[in-house]
């Protein structure tokens, strides 16, 4: 009997320095039935050509490009649509995943009758030295858990298509990850993650991740249109979101709080 298909999502953008990697870590796995759908957003450096080289070697990885500049949401949606697989999982351009993580995850969802689950992962510098950090979660993450904090990286998840169907990601520029397993979450009602570390995340100078005041006004964001809540209750979230990062989220990681 076949191995079901996975299909790793990947958007792209001026990611030359690191794709080549992201894409090998891939080809590692030592789960071999995958596709990789790459779309590109329109990158000016040689991303494009490094990607081109590494398809014409590898059937499994497919390349599309974007005809204008359009963010992550509509690359990693165009390539749900590519999207063949039983499974769904995720991997941005400049991360990295260990290879045992496929195999380990598909291996604990059918053990566990699990449509979805995702892992602990280490953190990275740009430069791929390691930070000595690991991101971990609750055993047990309930819905009302992720909605005060997104303990679930995006480059760890994977879910079911045969039981949420392919889940459209938002086009808003950022936590369009957090949205997406608020979804699932909501269906399920908690999630358990497989307790290793099976995945490389690095942190980028200038991103998103480094910045926490940009954190912050992105997740009031999420509060405001995925929830569609008001301004009072937007507020009153994130004093709660503010409140578990400060206080309740180290109990469940011993070595760095989960992101937020």
């Amino acid at each position: 009997m076949e191995n079901p298909l996975v299909s790793i999502i990947t958007p792209s953008f001026n990611s030359a320095k690191f794709i080549a990697e992201t894409i090998q870590s891939v080809q590692n796995q030592t789960y071999q039935d995958w596709e990789m759908i790459i779309v590109d957003d329109c990158s000016t450096d040689e991303t494009i050509s490094i990607i081109e080289e590494i398809v014409n070697n590898d059937n499994r990885i497919h390349l599309f490009q974007l005809q204008k500049n359009a963010g992550t949401g509509i690359a990693r949606n165009t390539a749900l649509e590519k999207a063949t697989g039983k499974f769904i999982a995720f991997l941005d351009a400049d991360d990295l995943w260990k290879p045992e993580k496929l195999d380990k995850q598909l291996t604990f969802m059918k053990a566990n009758n699990l449509p979805f689950t995702f892992s602990f992962y280490d953190c990275i510098n740009e430069a791929g030295i390691p930070l000595n950090k690991r991101v971990e979660a609750p055993l047990h993450l309930s819905y009302q858990q992720l909605f005060f904090c997104n303990y679930i990286g995006n480059l760890t998840g994977i879910y079911d298509v045969n039981y949420f169907g392919k889940i459209a990601i938002s086009s808003i520029r950022k936590r369009q990850d957090w949205m997406m397993w608020l979804t699932i979450l909501k269906k399920i009602q908690f999630a358990q993650p497989v307790p290793e570390s099976l995945a490389l995340y690095r942190i980028r100078e200038n991103s998103i991740s480094a910045s926490k005041l940009d954190l912050i006004k992105h997740n009031f964001s999420v509060y405001r249109t995925h929830h569609r809540l008001n301004l009072i209750g937007a507020t009153l979230c994130m004093i709660g979101f503010l409140f578990t990062q400060l206080l309740l989220k180290p109990r469940y990681s011993k070595t760095i709080k989960a992101s937020i």
